[in-house]
């Protein structure tokens, strides 16, 4: 835990960096610590039984390590993917509560709803305000310029 706190440590760092800045920080910094972690993993692996769960853990570690990586050579990138699980964890949990939908269309009508409301979200956008404007502006809609100009990465969030 301590060498994965590191990397977040150096990642807070980053914060505030442009991507090119972040990626040199990781270079610098995050290399070391990642190597140092394989390292540790392997040697861990060739002393653990392979049917046992650490045995699984650092073999999926291990066989994962080049996407694990990645993040260290784009700025850009996030080092985890909370953001995203954070996201579709409400849908994960309402799962439960659209086994029950009575139709076929009313499943996909929902999931349609769900995903204009989570794509206002992720675009800072007030999601019921998002879809008062979508709803009363979309009939209006003629051509694609029209109908791309209601899309939420298109709006500022004061809309």
């Amino acid at each position: 835990m301590r060498r994965i706190d590191a990397l977040y440590a150096i990642d807070r760092e980053a914060k505030g960096l442009s991507d090119a800045e972040r990626t040199a920080l990781r270079e610098h910094k995050a290399v070391p610590q990642l190597a140092a972690l394989h390292a540790w993993a392997s040697a861990l692996k060739q002393e653990t039984l392979a049917s046992a769960k650490l045995g699984d853990a650092l073999d999926y570690l291990l066989k994962q390590w080049p996407k694990l990586i990645r993040y260290v050579q784009h700025g850009q990138l996030a080092m985890d993917t909370n953001l995203a699980e954070n996201a579709i964890r409400p849908f994960a949990l309402g799962r439960r509560n659209w086994l029950f939908a009575d139709t076929v269309k009313g499943a996909k009508a929902s999931a349609s709803l769900y995903s204009l409301v989570q794509t206002a979200r992720a675009n800072e956008l007030e999601p019921y305000a998002y879809l008062c404007r979508l709803l009363t502006q979309l009939p209006a809609a003629q051509c694609v310029a029209d109908f791309e100009a209601l899309l939420p990465w298109n709006l500022t969030p004061a809309h």
